[in-house]
């Protein structure tokens, strides 16, 4: 971003009166300035003889779903702030406009103006979505903040997003999503075989290479899946997310670490049409708010997975287990193949995968490094 271009977020964001706080706090900003007075030395309405736009969203979410549902709020709400209440998002759940997957299209075509969603639904368009969520054994939710801020992943996802008239953020990242929850302890690799297990997308093609069946459910079939016997293990989220759907009634065995989405990033898209009418200030505060949705996401997952978990253990007797190395080295090899060759598939995947793979290559030794050993010395020192 350039000078010009920072001062004028700045700008927006001291004109919010502190967007991030006031929002992660949940309580209503405080006037950030005086109002101004008319002719008559009266308070006016900073809205009056100034034009209040107005924008639609979809998203792929149920209306106030914990987490996911809450992060394009967020997004509306920081533009409100910023904007002095002359920008409006109204956000509309999956299918009170269109249909969860919907979104994107009616974006493109500019039915509406904006959509949340996760970017791998679009792989049906092209592959090179997919690495703008999660990709198996790919980024951590900062790894992948890194390489779209300041390792070219965000021009190439313009580039991507061009094609489709969409211009698109990160606007939430849901961090580290566990392994999924199992019906029988999961020993080694061989227990793989002949399983029937949610989980849709490029994790589940990795299933597949070890044997078992991928089975792409909605989040509202999986409970009464596992009920019926139809499938034998499912991944979701995470403990705050999971617990609510109370998976832990019909799969007691609770394992990670989660190779499929070790950091799914959420994508608020924009047409590219009604981004390019905006002023630098108004794209400024859009592009803001975005990182403001995308922060406090990853804040209220990391807080509210970890209540969860407690509330599992404790109320539940339910204990995490850890795949085996054996079982990861396995996962590692399968999930390498599935991505190499989903990333050769047609040009522009080619250059998002080459990118995303230095980049992924780059940040493993300073992660491994850092997070990596430091948690493994916390955990010794301090126990449990």
């Amino acid at each position: 971003m350039k000078r010009r271009d920072i001062l004028l977020a700045g700008a927006a964001l001291a004109t919010g009166g502190g967007v991030a706080g006031v929002l992660a706090s949940g309580k209503k900003p405080a006037q950030a300035q005086q109002a101004p007075k008319n002719a008559n030395n009266q308070i006016a309405s900073p809205n009056i003889n100034r034009g209040i736009k107005q924008f639609q969203m979809a998203t792929s979410w149920p209306k106030d779903f914990p987490g996911l549902g809450i992060m394009p709020v967020r997004f509306a709400e920081a533009v409100r702030v910023m904007s002095e209440g002359l920008i409006e998002v109204k956000v509309a759940a999956a299918g009170e406009i269109v249909g969860a997957l919907e979104c994107f299209n009616a974006t493109s075509r500019g039915g509406v103006d904006m959509y949340h969603a996760a970017e791998y639904y679009w792989q049906g368009k092209s592959k090179a979505f997919a690495f703008f969520t999660a990709v198996p054994m790919g980024m951590t939710a900062a790894e992948i903040m890194a390489w779209t801020e300041f390792g070219g992943g965000q021009e190439l996802w313009d580039e991507l997003s061009a094609g489709y008239n969409i211009k698109a953020f990160h606007a939430g990242n849901t961090g580290h999503q566990t392994g999924g929850w199992f019906k029988k302890k999961m020993n080694s690799i061989e227990d793989f075989k002949g399983l029937n297990m949610r989980m849709p997308g490029l994790g589940g093609e990795v299933l597949k290479r070890l044997g078992a069946s991928a089975v792409p459910l909605p989040g509202g079939e999986i409970y009464q899946s596992l009920q019926s016997g139809n499938i034998d293990a499912t991944e979701w989220v995470g403990p705050w997310n999971d617990y609510a759907f109370g998976f832990y009634r019909e799969a007691p065995y609770y394992y990670a670490p989660g190779f499929h989405e070790p950091g799914a990033a959420l994508a608020l898209g924009i047409n590219l049409d009604v981004w390019n009418s905006l002023s630098r200030s108004e794209q400024a505060m859009m592009e803001y708010a975005c990182k403001s949705a995308n922060d406090s996401s990853i804040a209220e997952y990391t807080y509210e997975n970890a209540r969860a978990l407690k509330t599992l253990k404790e109320q539940h007797g339910i204990e995490p287990q850890f795949f085996s190395d054996d079982i990861i080295r396995a996962i590692a090899k399968a999930s390498e193949e599935v991505v190499a060759e989903v990333g050769n598939e047609d040009a522009i995947t080619r250059k998002v995968y080459a990118s995303y793979k230095a980049a992924r290559d780059s940040y493993r030794g300073w992660t491994e490094m850092s997070d990596g050993r430091y948690i493994r010395a916390r955990q010794e020192g301090l126990g449990g």
